[in-house]
């Protein structure tokens, strides 16, 4: 008798443990908070903003840039996927609106390049030739809402500085098979909401860097 008592103790055990087991995998199920929360309203929009901005800066149209940059906090200029925020330039709609001229666009200094270090002096004209519209971005390979594609050997902490902002990203995984996959690109517009409209604040341009 005691031996029977011992067995069914012994059994109710197992079958506890494998209860437990069995609910165990319902944990997978919860979805990260890095994973980018699906709102087809404000994809649209955004998407759309990203086609106006990639036209603007496509035809050096800065007055209609202008009109697309955030009236307080202007847009940064990042040539890589790191942000430099003590380096990387920003400008501001009004000084933006002044680069529509072509024969008055100043020399400016955008930060410094990777990795020799070296000033980026440029005008915007060719600054956008180098570090924002190098290929044509208005046609993409890929692009996402708030979900990063491309990705190197440069930190991105896209996240960290623009808390807060929404972004996409453009991205093409390469285009000449001999590089195997190096020369792909990236562009990354950010985004933020002021009274209800999404203003642009960020420019960043990534790609393959020794």
């Amino acid at each position: 008798m005691r031996a029977l008592l011992i067995l069914l103790l012994l059994s109710a055990s197992l079958f506890a443990c494998k209860s437990k087991s069995a609910k165990e995998p319902a944990k997978q199920d919860i979805v990260p908070d890095t994973v980018a929360v699906i709102d087809p309203k404000r994809d649209s929009i955004l998407l759309q903003l990203t086609s106006e901005v990639f036209t603007a800066f496509k035809n050096k149209d800065y007055n209609a840039l202008a009109a697309m940059v955030h009236p307080e906090e202007g847009v940064r200029f990042s040539p890589y996927a790191y942000i430099d925020t003590a380096k990387d330039k920003k400008l501001s709609a009004a000084v933006i609106k002044e680069q529509a001229d072509s024969n008055k666009q100043p020399v400016i200094l955008w930060g410094t390049s990777d990795p020799a270090d070296e000033p980026i002096r440029k005008t915007i004209n060719s600054y956008v030739k180098d570090f924002v519209y190098d290929v044509d971005f208005l046609h993409p390979e890929k692009v996402k809402v708030n979900e990063f594609i491309g990705g190197g050997n440069t930190l991105n902490n896209l996240l960290a500085v623009y808390t807060g902002c929404d972004f996409t990203e453009s991205h093409f995984s390469g285009f000449d098979k001999k590089f195997e996959g190096m020369d792909w690109r990236s562009l990354r517009l950010v985004f933020k909401l002021k009274d209800g409209k999404y203003f642009l604040v960020g420019v960043v341009h990534d790609a393959w860097s020794t």
